[in-house]
């Protein structure tokens, strides 16, 4: 696409708990330091009311980008569960989360999609989570749509979203950001987070090449209270 031929939809991703793993086996359930592609685009599907065997094409052509806010701090919990069919005890499991972390993730892509997920977005099909269904959001997750601008431009100069107690402290001048590497970029990070197949019984994902930068930090947003539950009782 041109420069400036695509819309930018914007999505605040703060909780008291986030889980983003790109790597996780059944014993150690991992989460990288910042949202990863897959599982936000699973929070769009999930949005739109997908379900799991959906083609995912389209989503996952989208250029997705993060912004770290507020880095937040790794915490790990151990988890016991029962076989559902058996009822045989599982082995226990460690998780790791990042606590009290506050990220601004972008896609970027053709407007009509665009649009399209941000009205899911405003009234998501499925209740939307943070990586794993034990992390409902804090903050409305709807951030607005950026027309004739791009990826790196819509996450420069949208507001900063740090917690106020957050932004009293010893906040870095500029913020981390993580972006889907553009054709004529070097080479980046390779992660295997390209969703292919969110089907249970064959998930797929591919490898995608991912650039790390910093922005100058822009001024503070200012945070209204927030019902995770509201686009539910709405209905």
């Amino acid at each position: 696409m041109e420069r400036y031929a695509v819309s930018v939809l914007l999505l605040q991703l703060a909780g008291p708990l986030q889980s983003w793993g790109a790597a996780s086996r059944f014993p150690r359930r991992s989460t990288e330091s910042a949202p990863t592609k897959s599982g936000v685009v699973g929070l769009l599907a999930a949005a739109q009311g997908r379900p799991r065997t959906a083609d995912l094409s389209d989503l996952a052509a989208l250029r997705f980008g993060v912004r770290i806010d507020q880095p937040g701090t790794r915490v790990r919990d151990f988890h016991t569960a029962h076989h559902q069919v058996s009822d045989k005890a599982m082995p226990i499991t460690e998780r790791f989360y990042l606590a009290d972390a506050v990220f601004l993730a972008a896609v970027e892509g053709e407007r009509t999609l665009i649009e399209k997920l941000h009205s899911a977005v405003r009234a998501p099909h499925f209740l939307p989570f943070l990586g794993r269904r034990a992390c409902p959001p804090a903050r409305p997750l709807e951030q607005g749509v950026q027309h004739e601008t791009d990826l790196e431009e819509a996450l420069r100069n949208h507001p900063w979203l740090a917690s106020r107690w957050y932004r009293r402290g010893t906040a870095p001048k500029h913020l981390p950001v993580l972006l889907d590497s553009a054709p004529d970029d070097p080479p980046g990070d390779i992660v295997s987070d390209q969703p292919l197949s969110f089907d249970p019984h064959h998930r797929r994902y591919a490898r995608r090449s991912v650039r790390h930068d910093t922005v100058p930090r822009p001024g503070a947003h200012v945070l209204p209270a927030h019902d995770p539950m509201l686009p539910l009782e709405e209905d």
